[in-house]
C-alpha cells in the first residue's frame, strides 16, 4: 500500500500517523463502513423513532453499537424549500455523531438543492455572479466560513467532499445543467478554489482533513478523474464513487466477460494514484411500499442473487464490500439507512421514497434489520 494512503489514514484512525512517514506502508489499511445520516434530525422531528433489540433508543447510538466508523452529512447552501440540512441541522448532525466518537464526512453540495449525474444548480445568492473569478471566490469564502463556524464549535469534519456526484460541471445556470459541453477550465476553477479552502482552513487550524471528489457510477469515475487531472485537478485525497447497480454497467462481483466493481477501483487506484471509497450506495429489503411517497427502488433494483428480503440486502452489502477490497478500495458508504416512513413531506410525497431501503423495518416499528451488521461483518 503506497503512502498515498497517508492523509486519509491520518484523519480516519491515529494508528497510522506514524508510520505514514515511510515509503511504504506494510501494515493493511482498515476498511471504513458508514452510513449517511442526513436525514435523522427531521425524521425524528416528524416523530420517528429507532428501536434495536426490542428498546427505542438514539439512532447515533445504535450506528455506533454496531461499529459504524463514519456518519456521512449533506449541507445545501440555503435551501429554503426546508429547514433542515443548513448550517444548523449539519452541526447537530455531527454533534451526534462525535458524540458516539463515529468520523464525520461533510458534503458540500454547492446548490439550494439536490445535487446528481445531471442536475448541479447554482445556488440562487450566486446566480448573478458574472465571471468565473468571482465565483470561485464566492464558493472559497463559503468553504471557508462553513468550516471556520464548525470548528468554532468544535465539530471539524475528518473529510470533506468538494462537490456531490459532480458529473456534469458544477453550479449551472437553474434548469439549465448539461454534461453535453462541460467547460473544463471553469470547472477546474471552481473545484480547486474548494479544494483550496479547505487546505487553507486544514493548515490555518492545524486540522487535518481528507478531501473527496465524488463522481457517480464506476463507468463514469474512469473517465472523468484522467479529465480532471488533465486540466489541473489534482490535490485531493480520496476518489469517491456512487455505486447502484441498477444504474450501472458494472456488476457487484466480477464475472466471464463482466467486469465487477473491484475491476473499475483497481483502475482508478493504479491509473490515478488515488485511494477510492463507495461513498454511496443502496439496496431493497422489501418491494412493499409503507406510506404515500413512491419508492426510488423498485424492481429494476433487485439483483438476481441477491432478493428483496432482509437477508438479501445484507448479502447485496457484504458482496459489494468484497469487491470494493478486492479493488484496494478503503471504504463503503450506505446512503441514507435512517430514512424511515414519518408524517414528513418531501417535494415529492409524503413519507419516505426509501424506507424500503433502509436498515429499520417500517412493519415492525423500526427496528434493526440484519443489515446493520454490514458495519463490522466488512471489515473481516
Amino acid at each position: 500500500m503506497k503512502k498515498y494512503l497517508c492523509p486519509l489514514l491520518i484523519t480516519m484512525t491515529s494508528a497510522f500517523s506514524v508510520i505514514c512517514f515511510a515509503q511504504e506502508i506494510t501494515k493493511p489499511a482498515p476498511f471504513f463502513t458508514g452510513a449517511d445520516l442526513s436525514y435523522v434530525n427531521e425524521m425524528e422531528d416528524c416523530g420517528g423513532t429507532y428501536s434495536d433489540r426490542g428498546k427505542q433508543k438514539d439512532p447515533f447510538e445504535i450506528f455506533a453499537s454496531y461499529g459504524t466508523d463514519i456518519v456521512r452529512v449533506r449541507l445545501w447552501h440555503n435551501a429554503t424549500w426546508t429547514k433542515y440540512s443548513n448550517l444548523d441541522d449539519v452541526a447537530k448532525t455531527i454533534k451526534r455523531a462525535k458524540a458516539f466518537n463515529m468520523r464525520v464526512l461533510l458534503d458540500f453540495h454547492y446548490s439550494d438543492t439536490w445535487t446528481d449525474p445531471q442536475r448541479q444548480e447554482i445556488p440562487d445568492a450566486w446566480k448573478d455572479i458574472a465571471t468565473t473569478p468571482e465565483l470561485a471566490k464566492a464558493l472559497y469564502d463559503y468553504t471557508q466560513d462553513t468550516l471556520q463556524k464548525l470548528e468554532a464549535q468544535g465539530l471539524t469534519p475528518n473529510m470533506v467532499q468538494v462537490g456531490n456526484e459532480t458529473n456534469v460541471e458544477i453550479m449551472q445556470p437553474k434548469d439549465k445543467t448539461t454534461g453535453e459541453h462541460l467547460n473544463w477550465e471553469r470547472n477546474a476553477a471552481l473545484l480547486n478554489s474548494g479544494i483550496k479552502a479547505v487546505r487553507d482552513f486544514s493548515q490555518k487550524n492545524q486540522k487535518k482533513i481528507a478531501i473527496v471528489l465524488h463522481i457517480a457510477q464506476p463507468e463514469n469515475g474512469l473517465w472523468w478523474f484522467p479529465e480532471a487531472t488533465k486540466h489541473g485537478i489534482t490535490d485531493f485525497d480520496v476518489i469517491g464513487l456512487s455505486y447502484y447497480p441498477q444504474w450501472s454497467k458494472f456488476k457487484v462481483t466480477a464475472t466471464e466477460g463482466n467486469p465487477g466493481v473491484g475491476d473499475a477501483i483497481r483502475e482508478l487506484t493504479q491509473k490515478q494514484g488515488k485511494p477510492v471509497m463507495v461513498v454511496e450506495t443502496g439496496y431493497p429489503w422489501t418491494m412493499q411500499n409503507f406510506d404515500k411517497a413512491d419508492n426510488v427502488m423498485w424492481k429494476d433494483a433487485v439483483l438476481p442473487d441477491y432478493p428483496a428480503t432482509p437477508n438479501g440486502q445484507l448479502d447485496y452489502l457484504l458482496a459489494l464490500s468484497k469487491s470494493i477490497k478486492a479493488g484496494g478500495g478503503i471504504g463503503l458508504i450506505y446512503w441514507e439507512p435512517a430514512w424511515i416512513s414519518t408524517k414528513c413531506k418531501t417535494q415529492w410525497g409524503q413519507g419516505s421514497h426509501w424506507e424500503n431501503g433502509a436498515f429499520f423495518d417500517a412493519g415492525r416499528r423500526n427496528t434493526t434489520l440484519p443489515a446493520f451488521n454490514f458495519f463490522r461483518e466488512a471489515k473481516n
